[in-house]
């Protein structure tokens, strides 16, 4: 008896798996909650956790050529998210406005809104290129780079900032997909673009084989080849009828009225998006004058960061398609409980992540230096951001939720208060007047991140955001 319930039971759960590899479940207003939510979260989760690979992957080479290289990479990085600001912000609405209109049933409406995001999205990345290609000291410069990271960085940033609508129709596209409920196609879009930057990374930093060898700028090359590359394969799953939103032709043309929808809601998502990246401008800022060491430990230990919350972002991303379908479709109790149910899977990930964290983080950082000063600076940023993951994993997926019923003023707001009102003057105060250097801007992230997070549950727990139009 219990040896043949056990097998069922793996078989369901396999069977459960491929349907949601393969993208097969077409209606999540129905049916088990749980399901919905694991059908979902697998490709989503699994699609950012190869974009967290490849995160640490260009770290991981880059870091041999270097500090100054490492640093070159960390200070363009800081720049280039208030590019990702834009597309996430804009993929909040993009996901939002989409996932309302096919919980509603309109297909011919999620068409127009998709036309109008990606004339957006063209328009705002030709900008940031032109920028970028004419201007790569400058920016590192202001940055507060030394000479050597200028002199090493240049052609990264101007390939980077040069590339950036292969970043921003990366997340746009992907936003589509998932709104419309096609998580594996966006699943499979960055273990493309992400596998080809992995595979391209080694060969044009240090010129193997026939390759030539181009330094940290050849990890930017890798990095816009592949994401082009999974652009062009988003382009085709989204004209040619394979995923549930078939974008027609004729629906291109500009549509004034959704188009200023899409502003409306995506300015919310941007500016909250704009605050918490530009604190994290003038947190690389505060720690620079420390040294190149302070910046390359930082910039390692961030990525590594960044390598353990995109999949939590996945689980967020989940629940705010879910939301956005079951408002959609008239369900916002089903959608409160959508978010609630992620929010606990979250958690126990989360918060074994942490405890990796402090326990190991000298061992992390090992895998990507050897050089003893940013060892030790990477590996106290680990710890000390670690102790709040608990905290970071309910509020991640709270304020995804809240962004996927298309209120993202609220985050806004809460983003204003807890990054530039507290997280900011709190790490200047540490690092300087307290003198305790890059350790008081770790600190400063820790506590600013957990108050964000009780100040999402409080407003969720609320729930005006069920009463929000798109």
């Amino acid at each position: 008896m219990y040896p043949l319930t056990s097998r069922y039971a793996w078989r369901r759960r396999i069977a459960l798996w491929r349907m949601a590899m393969r993208g097969d479940e077409r209606n999540y207003t129905r049916g088990p909650i749980r399901r919905a939510v694991f059908l979902l979260s697998v490709p989503m989760v699994l699609e950012m956790a190869l974009e967290s690979v490849f995160a640490v992957t260009d770290i991981f080479f880059v870091s041999r050529l270097g500090p100054a290289a490492v640093s070159a990479v960390g200070l363009t990085e800081a720049v280039l998210t208030l590019v990702y600001a834009i597309a996430v912000g804009m993929s909040m609405a993009a996901t939002a406005m989409i996932a309302r209109r096919i919980g509603e049933q309109d297909n011919a409406g999620a068409q127009i809104a998709a036309a109008q995001i990606l004339w957006v999205g063209l328009l705002t990345s030709g900008i940031v290129a032109v920028v970028g290609i004419a201007f790569p000291g400058e920016i590192l410069s202001l940055m507060g780079a030394e000479a050597a990271v200028i002199a090493d960085g240049k052609g990264y940033t101007m390939i980077i900032l040069g590339g950036s609508i292969t970043v921003m129709y990366l997340f746009l596209m992907n936003a589509i997909f998932r709104g419309a409920g096609d998580a594996a196609i966006a699943m499979r879009s960055l273990w493309l673009a992400n596998g080809i930057n992995i595979v391209l990374d080694p060969l044009l930093i240090f010129g193997l084989g026939p390759f030539p060898e181009m330094g940290v700028t050849g990890a930017a090359v890798a990095t816009t080849i592949g994401r082009g590359i999974g652009v062009c394969y988003q382009l085709w799953h989204l004209f040619d009828g394979r995923s549930r939103l078939k974008l027609r032709w004729r629906r291109l043309k500009l549509h004034t009225p959704v188009m200023l929808r899409l502003l409306r809601v995506s300015a919310g998502g941007v500016m909250q998006f704009i605050i918490a990246t530009t604190a994290w401008v003038f947190l690389m800022r505060i720690v620079a004058p420390f040294g190149s060491e302070a910046v390359a430990g930082y910039t390692i230990a961030v990525r590594v960061i960044m390598f353990t919350i995109l999949p939590a972002w996945g689980m967020g991303n989940a629940a705010a398609t879910l939301v956005g379908q079951n408002l959609g479709a008239g369900q916002p109790e089903r959608a409160a409980s959508s978010a609630w149910i992620a929010a606990r899977y979250n958690l126990v990930f989360m918060l074994l992540v942490g405890i990796a964290f402090v326990v190991m983080a000298p061992g992390i950082m090992r895998i990507f230096t050897d050089q003893a000063a940013v060892i030790g600076y990477g590996a106290d940023c680990l710890r000390i951001v670690g102790y709040g993951y608990g905290f970071f994993a309910i509020g991640l997926v709270m304020v995804q939720a809240i962004n996927g019923a298309g209120d993202t003023d609220t985050p806004t707001v809460i983003n204003f208060f807890g990054y530039w009102v507290f997280q900011l003057p709190l790490a200047w105060w540490l690092a300087i007047p307290q003198e305790m250097g890059p350790q008081g801007v770790f600190w400063a992230v820790m506590v600013a991140e957990s108050l964000l997070a009780v100040m999402a549950v409080w407003v969720f727990q609320r729930g005006r955001w069920k009463l929000r139009q798109v």
